[in-house]
């Protein structure tokens, strides 16, 4: 039997690892052949991140070996991201926990999560997957260099997402 880890003072465990025991990475099954999904990934990649995301696409071989208890049909419906303390979130968990991840938006993750705004976050989410679901195109080969709004550079002036 181990001891749960602690923050070093006898407390709980930071969960941004920072003191040790937390979290200390997100996968993130994406699906590569849905061109929002792309952008999300790419935005999010290039966000600071307090908790380091991986993007692995969804129902992948990769992810397959990696993670041999999902349903990775379930993965290409809803975005799944995978702990590496073994937690699953999907969803709108998947969605909070990426935002979680990101330093500039881990407040908005936790407020989103409040009982008062989650169904906000669900119909948000779930818009969304709706919109997944019509862009799709599962016979195409996914390709990243064009998977945001245009050309990789295309929204350069708004890096910051303070753009107006």
């Amino acid at each position: 039997m181990s001891a749960r880890p602690t923050d070093g003072s006898g407390g709980s465990p930071d969960a941004t690892a920072h003191g040790g025991g937390g979290v200390r990475g997100f996968t993130v099954l994406y699906d590569a052949h849905c061109p929002l999904c792309r952008a999300a990934r790419r935005w999010l990649a290039s966000r600071a991140q307090l908790v380091p995301l991986e993007f692995v696409p969804a129902a992948s071989a990769e992810a397959r070996r990696r993670f041999p208890g999902l349903d990775h049909d379930a993965t290409l419906r809803d975005l799944t991201v995978v702990a590496d303390t073994g937690e699953v979130y999907a969803g709108d968990g998947a969605w909070l926990a990426c935002l979680w991840a990101l330093a500039d938006h881990r407040d908005a993750a936790e407020r989103l999560a409040h009982p008062r705004l989650l169904p906000l976050a669900r119909q948000v989410v779930a818009a969304a997957s709706a919109v997944r679901e019509r862009v799709r195109d599962p016979g195409t080969e996914p390709a990243d260099d064009l998977a945001g709004y245009g050309g990789p550079d295309d929204r350069a002036e708004c890096a910051d997402d303070r753009c107006g």
